[in-house]
C-alpha cells in the first residue's frame, strides 16, 4: 500500500502496519524518551518543591520532538508572558514542538490523555484536557486556564476542537476563549500557524483513528521531518468585543497566513469528527 492508502486506512480505523525496521524505530525512540523522562521528570518535581514555574517539562518536551522526529523551526517572535496563543491542530506532537518552543501551557481533547507516555508528560506542564464524557463546567475550565496562566505564563488553545490534516482550517470554537471576557489585564492573544510541510497529512490524527495508532505511525516513520511555527503580531483582545470577536479575529488572521504559506487555497476537511464539547454537564442533558 502506498502511504496515502495506509493514511486513509488509519482514517477509517484501521491499524496500520509497522516493518520490523519501523518497530526498530519505535523502540529506539521509546527508550530515548524514557532516558528523558529519568533525568526530567525528577528534576521538575525536586523544582516544584523549592519554586513554582518549573522550566523542565519545556526543555523535557522540547527534546521529546527531537526524538519523534520533529525538527522544529520557529518564524517570528512568540510573547513571553501573559499570552494567548491562538493555533491550527493536526497532531499531539504539536503539544512538543509548542511548549518546546514557548513552554506554554495548553488546552486539549480529552483523547490526548490517554497517547502513550505524551498525556502524561503534557498534564505535568498544566494541559487541561477537556472531556466530552463528564464534562467540565466552563467556569471549572476557565479556573483551570488561570492557573495554567500564572504558572507557564502562556496558554495554548486550539480552538478548532479536533485536529486536521494541515490543509483545512475548521470554523473556531469560542467557549475556551471565555476566560478573555472581559480580558485579564495586559494579556494579549498570538495567532500562531503550525506547518508540517508535505508530511502534515501522514502526521495528522484525523478521522477514526485511535491515538495509539497514530503514536506508532509516526514513531515508526524514518528519519526526520519540519515543523515550522509561525507566531503572527499579537493583539489586544480589548480591541474586540467579546470571545466571538477575539475568536474571529485569530481565525482570520490564521486563515490569510496559512493561505500564504501553503501556496494554495485551503480545503474542506474530509472527515466528520465530533468536536469537543464545552457545555457543562447540565446544558447538554437540557438540550437532549
Amino acid at each position: 500500500m502506498t502511504d496515502a492508502e495506509l493514511r486513509d486506512a488509519a482514517a477509517r480505523g484501521e491499524e496500520t502496519p509497522v516493518s520490523v525496521a519501523g518497530w526498530l524505530r519505535i523502540g529506539g525512540r521509546g527508550l530515548a524518551l524514557v532516558s528523558l523522562i529519568a533525568v526530567f521528570v525528577p528534576l521538575h518535581y525536586l523544582y516544584r518543591t523549592l519554586s513554582y514555574g518549573s522550566p523542565f517539562p519545556m526543555l523535557f518536551l522540547r527534546y521529546a520532538a527531537r526524538v519523534c522526529g520533529a525538527k522544529v523551526e520557529v518564524k517570528g517572535t512568540h510573547l513571553k508572558r501573559d499570552v494567548f496563543f491562538v493555533a491550527n491542530h493536526l497532531s499531539w506532537v504539536d503539544i512538543l514542538a509548542l511548549a518546546g518552543a514557548s513552554g506554554t501551557a495548553f488546552v486539549a481533547k480529552a483523547e490526548l490523555a490517554d497517547a502513550p507516555v505524551v498525556g502524561w508528560l503534557a498534564s505535568l506542564n498544566r494541559t487541561v484536557f477537556v472531556k466530552r464524557e463528564h464534562r467540565m463546567g466552563v467556569a471549572e475550565q476557565i479556573n483551570a486556564l488561570k492557573e495554567a496562566l500564572a504558572d507557564n505564563w502562556s496558554v495554548t488553545v486550539f480552538p478548532e476542537g479536533t485536529t486536521t490534516d494541515g490543509q483545512s482550517l475548521l470554523p473556531f470554537k469560542t467557549s475556551m476563549l471565555s476566560v478573555l471576557e472581559p480580558p485579564p489585564p495586559g494579556v494579549l492573544v498570538q495567532p500562531v500557524i503550525l506547518d508540517y510541510g508535505p508530511v502534515a497529512e501522514w502526521i495528522g490524527w484525523i478521522g477514526q483513528e485511535s491515538g495509539i495508532n497514530n503514536a506508532k505511525r509516526v514513531l515508526s516513520r524514518k528519519g526526520t521531518f519540519k515543523v515550522r511555527i509561525h507566531y503572527l503580531e499579537p493583539f489586544s483582545p480589548e480591541d474586540f468585543r467579546g470571545r466571538k470577536a477575539i475568536s474571529q479575529e485569530s481565525r482570520r488572521r490564521i486563515e490569510e497566513a496559512l493561505l500564504e504559506v501553503l501556496g494554495k487555497p485551503l480545503r474542506p476537511f474530509a472527515h466528520t469528527v465530533a468536536p469537543v464539547r464545552y457545555q457543562p454537564k447540565n446544558e447538554d442533558q437540557a438540550a437532549g
